[in-house]
């Protein structure tokens, strides 16, 4: 901290106390609070300068792990593609549909086990759990290498959704325990975008790999062998290097770690590191607003699928050969990651999610109906493929910014990560929608795929816009009835514990 530190803390005795237990050490939160009842200052700290700098301490140190660490998790996911474009549907011998089974068997897993697995790392820490994680994903995706027939890689695809499941709902919640509602947003992009690299990547892996010559295995294992085995290592490295929390960080001192605690106190959680008590974190489906995310979260995860699963045989039908099919993957996704940031960005720097939240669903929208209006491809290539770039840019930002906007509307920690568990393992559920919308007799134009996945992003877009309208009249509806206007902002969280029905809320835009 720097020698010049402001007056003591006007925060009460309860969040001191509070701040006491988790540091471990008395009166270190009083060089972080302002003058008695001034709550535009209550939020804010006045050494911006030691703010900034540990968040950048946690930039370095969290981001890029957590990022590399996802990166994996998404190429282990959609491998399948790449594996599928380079004959391993022949070399098993599947019979028709089954590919297609492989890839829905996939979200019944993910889905049912990510509230359970997403509570375990609530008590047990997200830094230890989401390595496991990422060690048993790795270990399935290596295993994967030596299937031989179709029930062996169904039951692989099964227990790879199984330790997936939990693994986004697990970052998110952890990097909340970090950072402020308004600088989560741009940090969970950069995360996210290691999905959008990740596509990327794997295309780049099997533009790679399939030009194995002379090999007694096929090209599509080694895919497997590489991608698994990498990951498997990367996991081990994780495990120790993830601080639990910002209070056993070894890389922070006493008074960062005192300065990190007053942040997420007044700008995150009600009450910080506290215990999962199952009966309470139900109480978040006392409040309509969850049900309208959690249909948001539907529309998105169908086109968000529906692009992470079958953007190779969406490219396939411009006319490139197996190679160049998988190459040709790489520049939409990058593009998507960088359109991700920008949003991301804007999004934290306007403090608003919802409005760029309805723009990532209209390029949703517009790509999905741009590619379906073409009917000769080959005589309007470039349209076409700029259309795939459409479709990458308006499936990642609504993801992290949506995930973002109810985290910044929930206090507490318990229904935060109980939300999360739900919402993000159902817009991946969404892959069963997705997986059988694009059908091997619909192939190469997949029209019924196209016009179904973009009506779901207009529906998206509709559902976000809608809601952001009616949290902004609630708001006007509080400051009038109180008399005052106040920003969601200047509402220390441990105030808003109890969500929408405190009298002091408002919410995040």
């Amino acid at each position: 901290m720097a020698s010049s530190s402001p007056p003591p803390s006007s925060l009460d005795d309860t969040t001191k106390a509070a701040a006491v237990g988790t540091v471990d050490e008395k009166n270190k939160l009083q060089g972080y609070g302002s003058a008695p009842d001034i709550v535009d200052e209550v939020t804010r700290v006045v050494d911006h300068k030691a703010e900034r700098r540990l968040c950048r301490r946690f930039d370095f140190r969290l981001l890029p792990v957590l990022a590399i660490m996802y990166l994996f998790n998404a190429l282990d996911k959609g491998n399948l593609g790449n594996a599928e474009t380079d004959g391993m549907t022949d070399d098993l011998h599947f019979k028709p549909n089954q590919y297609n089974l492989l890839l829905s068997i996939f979200f019944v897993p993910f889905v049912i086990f990510a509230p359970p697995f997403s509570m375990l790392g609530k008590k047990f820490s997200s830094a230890r759990v989401l390595p496991i994680l990422m060690f048993s994903f790795g270990a399935f995706t290596l295993l994967s290498s030596a299937t031989h027939n179709f029930g062996g890689m169904f039951a692989l695809r099964w227990f790879l959704g199984m330790s997936e499941a939990a693994f986004f709902p697990l970052v998110i919640y952890y990097l909340t325990t970090f950072y402020r509602r308004g600088e989560l947003a741009r940090r969970l992009a950069v995360f996210y975008a290691a999905s959008n690299i990740a596509n990327a990547f794997s295309g780049l892996i099997a533009f790679g790999v399939f030009q194995i010559q002379g090999s007694s295995l096929p090209n599509w294992r080694y895919l497997f062998i590489i991608e698994g085995g990498v990951t498997v290592i990367f996991a081990v490295f994780a495990y120790f290097y993830l601080p639990r929390s910002a209070a056993e960080a070894k890389f922070l001192s006493e008074d960062e770690k005192a300065l990190a605690f007053h942040r997420i106190q007044v700008d995150s959680s009600a009450v910080v590191n506290e215990e999962f008590r199952f009966r309470e974190a139900l109480g978040i489906f006392k409040h309509p607003t969850t049900y309208v995310f959690l249909c948001i979260e539907i529309c998105l995860g169908v086109p968000l699928q529906g692009v992470a699963l079958f953007m190779p045989q969406i490219i396939a039908r411009l006319g490139y050969a197996t190679v160049k099919t998988n190459l040709y993957t790489v520049a939409p996704n990058v593009t998507g990651a960088v359109m991700l940031l920008v949003l991301a960005f804007c999004s934290d720097f306007a403090r608003l999610r919802s409005p760029f939240i309805v723009l990532g669903f209209l390029f949703t929208f517009a790509g999905f109906m741009i590619y379906a209006s073409i009917d000769n491809v080959k005589a309007e290539l470039q349209v076409a493929y700029f259309a795939t770039f459409m479709m990458t840019w308006g499936t990642s930002a609504p993801s992290v910014l949506l995930s973002t906007w109810y985290n910044n509307n929930i206090a507490h920690e318990g229904r935060r990560v109980l939300l999360t568990s739900i919402g993000v393992p159902l817009a991946n559920l969404m892959g069963l929608v997705s997986s059988n919308l694009f059908r091997e007799q619909d192939a190469p134009k997949y029209m019924p795929a196209l016009i179904t996945v973009a009506a779901f992003g207009a529906t998206g877009a509709c559902l976000a816009g809608l809601l952001g309208l009616y949290m902004w009249l609630d708001n006007k509806r509080r400051d009038r009835r109180d008399g005052v206007t106040i920003r969601a902002r200047d509402i220390p969280t441990d105030r808003m514990r109890d969500g929408p029905s405190s009298p002091e809320f408002r919410w995040f835009l």
